[in-house]
């Protein structure tokens, strides 16, 4: 095979390895499922708190972007190199549905598992951070911060939550289908790195990554010195930071998200995806 037969065919074999995982899957137990979906929401709260943590002293909004971008894709890194399950790569389970390689049911079981499990994980890392002491790096800025992220989340429309929870998790799926295209472990650093990256200087939302980044906010919001500091720095008053709340959480910004981040990853990669590279060899499969 040629150096431009392997190219052209990697994304064939990306699509393949996608609707294999995504069988092994729905056949996984559900125990494992959990641990494995804990996993990787911890994994992704870790790479949030650490993304907060570069950028959290930095006045240039374009600088501080770009820092949290270089930290932030540890946390799919992680979840690639070390295992784990994240409901938004999990999204192109859609390709196996309809190859008919498994039932839509069993896909949403799957999806349903997997997003309360990295729920779980990443409420958990929001909490400990929060008992951690780390939130009052630079004189209790980084708390301040926590919540100025979080209360900028939840004030944003349902329209722009959405949208912007399409264009990300179209940069996630390709990340975890190159990744998944990459044999050397190098290779799926830098697969994952990039797309990644352009994600999160692009400030859009990732529903699992806002399960840390929201609690963290709330959490911190409890803090009288980080709620002062944030309406010093920030301009807010005690009435904003007061809309900062699980509720709020829910509807304003994981609602809203977790869709635009399902269209993404179901309707614009998994099923062009599926048309490409799969839907020919069915139907010379059902002529012959």
């Amino acid at each position: 095979m040629t150096n431009t037969e392997q190219t052209v065919s990697l994304p064939k074999q990306a699509t393949e390895g996608i609707m294999k995982a995504g069988k092994e899957r729905t056949n996984m137990p559900v125990g494992k499922m959990i641990l494995l979906g804990i996993m990787a929401g911890i994994f992704i709260a870790m790479g949030a708190a650490a993304s907060s943590m570069v950028s959290h002293g930095v006045d240039n909004g374009s600088i501080a972007k770009l820092m949290s971008g270089i930290v932030f894709p540890v946390g799919l890194m992680m979840i690639v190199l070390a295992g784990g399950e994240l409901f938004t790569g999990d999204c192109m389970m859609i390709i196996g549905v309809l190859d008919r390689k498994y039932t839509l049911l069993s896909m949403i079981k799957v999806l349903l598992v997997v997003y309360a499990a990295n729920f779980a994980g990443a409420l958990l890392t929001a909490f400990l951070v929060s008992q951690s002491g780390q939130l009052d790096y630079t004189e209790g800025l980084l708390g301040a911060y926590t919540i100025k992220i979080a209360v900028g989340k939840i004030s944003m429309s349902f329209g722009t939550s959405f949208v912007s929870g399409i264009m990300c998790n179209i940069l996630v799926c390709a990340a975890v289908l190159m990744s998944s295209a990459a044999k050397e472990i190098s290779g799926k650093v830098l697969t994952i790195f990039f797309p990644i990256m352009v994600f999160v200087v692009s400030g859009y939302e990732h529903c699992v990554a806002n399960m840390y980044f929201i609690p963290a906010g709330i959490f911190a919001s409890d803090n009288s010195a980080y709620v002062e500091k944030a309406i010093e720095l920030y301009g807010y008053t005690a009435d904003k930071i007061g809309e900062l709340s699980w509720q709020s959480f829910l509807v304003n910004n994981i609602f809203p998200v977790t869709l635009g981040n399902m269209a993404g990853g179901i309707i614009f990669v998994g099923l062009p995806l599926y048309l490409i590279h799969c839907k020919k060899s069915n139907e010379k499969r059902h002529m012959a």
